[in-house]
């Protein structure tokens, strides 16, 4: 077992395509953290729920070249892979039409609270 698997962490996301890169980045170093058997896990909230959609990802096409890879692949190496959740604040949904929309594998709409409540036992990161 590595030394790591007990450490966790919630990337707190507030960006999607607003901040391309700094999503691209997260995504990236999660893997890498996940690569190395640390638990990784994301609650998103404000523009970020949209990286819940499905197919919104896909859209994201104006990422640096070369600099991370692809927010799509990224993710799907997050969920197959890793199987890490994505929470939604469920504050946004209706915001952001959540509600009508069909959602990422491992997605999850969850309060605000559930939030506080992840970061009792877990380092947040945020993006």
């Amino acid at each position: 077992m590595s030394e790591n698997a007990d450490k966790k962490f919630v990337f707190i996301m507030t960006h999607s395509h607003d901040s391309v890169d700094a999503v691209a980045g997260a995504f990236q170093l999660a893997v890498n953290m996940r690569a190395y058997g640390t638990e990784v896990d994301f609650f998103l909230m404000d523009k970020a729920v949209l990286l819940a959609k499905e197919g919104f990802a896909e859209t994201l096409i104006w990422q640096h070249k070369d600099q991370f890879s692809l927010i799509p692949d990224l993710i799907k190496t997050l969920t197959d892979d890793f199987d890490a959740k994505f929470y939604i604040c469920a504050s946004c949904v209706k915001h952001y039409e959540l509600d009508k929309a069909q959602l990422i594998k491992n997605s999850e709409i969850r309060p605000g609270s559930f939030l506080g409540e992840m970061l009792l036992s877990r380092q947040g990161l945020t993006f």
